[in-house]
């Protein structure tokens, strides 16, 4: 969890629905039964702190500044922050805190998926399914016919990585230096869980969403 972003400063900080961003991923985490430890790793103290004070029983973690650069590559980060914890038995769960809508429904139900699908699949990441046409910089198709208009429905789905949601083990972090192991299972996310904030435009998309779920009441899950 950074301290600071590029696009959006002060972002996992920010009011989302009346609470800092941060809150609503932790919140959904430890109320996972499946989930064991949650960790929080972050190169900005002052976060680790409000993370302590709001969230008791999550182990901060601080990363090394020579790993703090935005342009540092997250399975770097992983490795690091891996290599650190006592006990990396069974799997591993990355998210971020920019994936507020992700639910605690959706959380067990992959971590079933690949408990189901081990060992044919190593590692699952959350992906989003789409039956859209897509085309390249050059204006050439990729994945569509554009003399024979399907119906989009009718296309072969791509499948877009959201980062949402990674399940990998520490031997398979270890061994290829990415948390997407060499069997992924692709773990399609609703769509609604699946929002990802990267921008002022996400922020404005995850209030009205906020405000949605409100109207909605307790029946709709955070």
């Amino acid at each position: 969890m950074r301290g600071q972003s590029q696009r959006v400063p002060g972002k996992n900080r920010r009011p989302l629905g009346g609470r800092p961003l941060f809150h609503h991923i932790l919140g959904t985490l430890t109320a996972v039964p499946d989930i064991g430890t949650v960790v929080v790793n972050s190169d900005d103290p002052g976060l680790l702190d409000d993370v302590q004070a709001a969230f008791p029983g999550i182990v901060p973690q601080n990363r090394p500044v020579a790993l703090s650069a935005p342009d540092t590559p997250m399975n770097a980060v992983l490795m690091d922050a891996v290599a650190r914890l006592p006990d990396a038995d069974g799997l591993i769960l990355q998210t971020h805190a920019t994936s507020p809508f992700l639910s605690a429904g959706t959380i067990t139900a992959g971590i079933a998926a690949l408990r189901a699908a081990w060992p044919g699949y190593d590692s699952l990441m959350a992906v989003t399914r789409r039956q859209i046409r897509l085309w390249d910089d050059r204006g050439r198709p990729l994945n569509h016919d554009p003399d024979r208009l399907l119906p989009t429905q009718d296309l072969a789905p791509v499948f877009e990585e959201n980062s949402c949601l990674y399940l990998f083990t520490a031997e398979t972090l270890r061994t290829r230096a990415n948390r997407i192991g060499a069997r992924p299972l692709l773990w399609a996310t609703p769509t609604l869980d699946s929002l990802d904030i990267d921008d002022e435009d996400d922020f404005v998309l995850a209030e009205a969403l906020c405000g949605h779920k409100r109207r909605a009441g307790p029946g709709l899950a955070e």
